[in-house]
């Protein structure tokens, strides 16, 4: 699944509550890029099969076509922040938003297989700096009443974005007789798949227009009176600005500048407390998660369901990923982050062990595979439940833990690194699954089931709950 990266911000204090009205607005239309990295990293779900068609691409191909976009990823995450430093938060949002388009039309409209994935890459860096400047401009610019509220809508937009893809994928099949390869009107429905993120890509661009740049960048690059007009944009007229603004300074100028070699001088060469954070970010992705968001078309028509039923699925499954993430919201801070991870890492072995079981009854060859009744039933209930277990445990769990767990000197390089790791980990399982899963389906499930085995025994030995902990105690 799609994720993000908390950034650091300023010591929560009490303070004018501000507009609310305004201040969620603001919030609302940073968070599009969230939407659009939920959306662009899923859409490709519905389009797998009228690529494999339109460019009779193997199994091989696909998987690097698909995963070409995770590389671009890891490279926008990259730059996002040393971007935002340079030439401000909302322009890095615009960037983000023509890189979104852009890739869209490209994608919708290539000459080859090569053309598409180079497309895909320009999205992926889109994608990238999305993960990153949306919640570091949110948790710049709102007021402290209300930033752990308004940050949660990066998560919630990228939940959203998942669903709506699928939601217009099996819009537009089914405007095609139910099958992506098929033509409607002079493109074939993959193509208009891919193209319709262009629709919230202006969106993102639009509304982003209209909000104010971050107090602290304005600060940073010499600018308080512009900082003074968005901080009384943001907090209302009756906010002490003088003050947000002195602690802003006062923030930029002791605040420390993290490097890599600040995560070394550990027994194993980094220190462990990165190391618990590297095997949170790379356990989440080995789970295989990312293979129900990218390829579940693929893979319910690989045990005989038809592309339009399979497409229904998706849906479906990504509507319990948005009531798995609700659910983690919920009780994150009620039973802590560790309880919550082994709970989701034992349902997502139980259910990646029944899919497993399940999918060794497949049968047949090319057009005609099929799997018996029951096994079917049995596969479409762990798949739902396995979505269900990750995203009300690591889903959220990852993201919130690596926020917190790192001492503060190092805590924005050890995120950083985590945040790679991650991507790196998403990219291999994105690549490998079609080989994989042409080899042999059911033992590809096993090793994910065994991976969700494993995280259950990490988070159990090496890592520590940070529920109720303060952040300056972390280390």
């Amino acid at each position: 699944m799609p994720t993000h990266a908390i950034p650091r911000t300023l010591p929560v204090r009490p303070g004018a509550p501000g507009n609310l009205r305004r201040v969620t607005f603001i919030a609302a239309a940073a968070a599009i890029g969230g939407f659009l990295f939920g959306y662009d990293s899923a859409v490709i779900n519905g389009a797998v099969t009228g690529i494999q068609h339109h460019f009779d691409v193997s199994s091989g191909e696909t998987g690097t076509i698909v995963a070409s976009a995770l590389l671009g990823s890891a490279v926008g995450a990259g730059l996002a922040g040393r971007l935002a430093d340079r030439i401000g938060r909302l322009r890095v949002m615009h960037l983000a938003a023509a890189l979104f388009a852009i890739s869209a039309l490209g994608s919708a409209l290539p000459f080859s297989v090569w053309d598409l994935g180079a497309w895909r890459v320009v999205g992926g860096v889109a994608i990238g700096l999305a993960s990153l400047i949306g919640p570091t401009y949110i948790a710049e610019v709102a007021p402290a009443a209300y930033r752990g509220r308004l940050a949660s809508f990066q998560q919630a937009a990228i939940v959203l974005g998942i669903t709506a893809s699928q939601l217009v994928n099996w819009a537009i099949a089914q405007g095609a007789d139910g099958r992506s390869e098929s033509p409607l009107g002079p493109l074939e429905a993959w193509q208009w798949m891919l193209m319709a993120a262009v629709v919230p890509a202006v969106a993102y661009f639009l509304l982003t227009s209209r909000i104010p740049e971050s107090p602290h960048y304005l600060i940073a690059s010499g600018r308080p009176d512009q900082a003074r007009a968005a901080l009384h944009d943001v907090e209302g007229e009756e906010a002490d600005t003088e003050a947000r603004i002195s602690e802003i300074e006062h923030f930029l100028r002791t605040g420390h500048k993290p490097q890599l070699r600040d995560l070394f001088g550990g027994r194993f060469g980094l220190l462990p407390i990165v190391w618990a954070g590297i095997g949170l970010a790379v356990f989440q992705q080995l789970v295989g998660i990312n293979v129900i968001f990218y390829y579940s078309s693929m893979l319910w028509q690989s045990v005989g369901i038809d592309q339009s039923g399979s497409l229904l699925i998706s849906l479906s499954t990504s509507i319990i990923n948005i009531i798995g993430t609700v659910v983690a919201v919920l009780f994150i801070d009620r039973i802590g982050r560790k309880p919550l991870a082994l709970i989701g890492s034992a349902g997502m072995a139980v259910s990646l062990g029944l899919a497993a079981w399940a999918f060794s009854y497949r049968t047949g060859s090319g057009d005609s595979l099929s799997i018996p009744d029951t096994q079917g039933t049995v596969a479409l209930v762990a798949a739902h439940a396995f979505v269900f277990f990750f995203a009300a445990s690591w889903g959220v769990v990852l993201w919130v833990m690596v926020g917190e767990m790192f001492p503060l000197k190092i805590r924005a390089a050890a995120m950083s690194a985590a945040t790679a790791f991650n991507w790196i980990a998403n990219w291999a399982v994105t690549e490998t699954f079609p080989r994989m899963s042409d080899w042999d389906l059911s033992a590809t499930y096993v090793i994910y089931a065994a991976f969700a085995l494993l995280s259950l025994g990490f988070v159990s030995v090496f890592v520590k709950e940070t529920k109720g902990r303060q952040l300056v105690d972390m280390g």
